[in-house]
């Protein structure tokens, strides 16, 4: 169907949100996993990160978990994951997220999944990948986020340009169209948008 054979997706591992975070994360896994797209995540078992896998495994595919040591010596890994990584750190899992991925998904979270968003759109627009990246605007969680690289923009922080990193999508049956339809990041495209 596409060259996009697994997709990252960053997202929370709290439990304490309304029911509808679960059903899109649950839903986009079960998407996923419905197209042949393997799914790459930080390996959680509760909260949302949970809901992704369950939907992924519920339709027969394949989950790959990337976790720190010191989480699994907590108890937090899913050992239903089709495949695990212990790492050392966070720095390592989120680059290792990044190096087996085709494509990045945020869905709503907490710390963690916004500081996860930003560093790949801040790989990406240092050209050190150049591979989609969409937010699931669920009940427009993200809002204020958007709102805040608008004022970046407006302040002149960021070139309006840099705003093509990414794609914004409100369900999550629209992420993979979203993702298929990524415009390419270029070095070029980078160049053009220094100020």
């Amino acid at each position: 169907m596409s060259t996009i054979h697994s997709v990252a997706v960053y997202c929370a591992s709290s439990s304490q949100m309304r029911q509808v975070y679960f059903d899109a994360a649950y839903r986009l896994g079960s998407l996923l996993a419905a197209h042949s797209i393997e799914v790459v995540y930080g390996d959680g078992s509760l909260g949302l990160m949970g809901a992704l896998a369950d939907g992924v495994l519920s339709a027969g595919g394949k989950i790959t978990g990337v976790i720190p040591q010191f989480m699994v010596d907590e108890g937090w890994n899913n050992p239903r994951s089709t495949h695990t990584h212990v790492v050392k750190n966070m720095h390592e899992r989120k680059a290792m997220i990044e190096r087996l991925s085709d494509a990045m998904v945020a869905l709503p979270g907490g710390i963690g999944t916004c500081e996860e968003l930003l560093e790949c759109l801040t790989w990406k627009q240092l050209g050190l990948h150049n591979k989609p990246v969409v937010i699931l605007n669920q009940e427009g969680y993200y809002d204020a986020l958007l709102s805040a690289i608008d004022r970046m923009v407006t302040e002149r922080f960021l070139h309006p340009d840099y705003k093509q990193l990414y794609s914004v999508v409100g369900t999550a049956d629209e992420v993979l169209p979203a993702l298929l339809k990524a415009k390419p990041w270029t070095i070029r495209t980078r160049k053009d948008a220094a100020f």
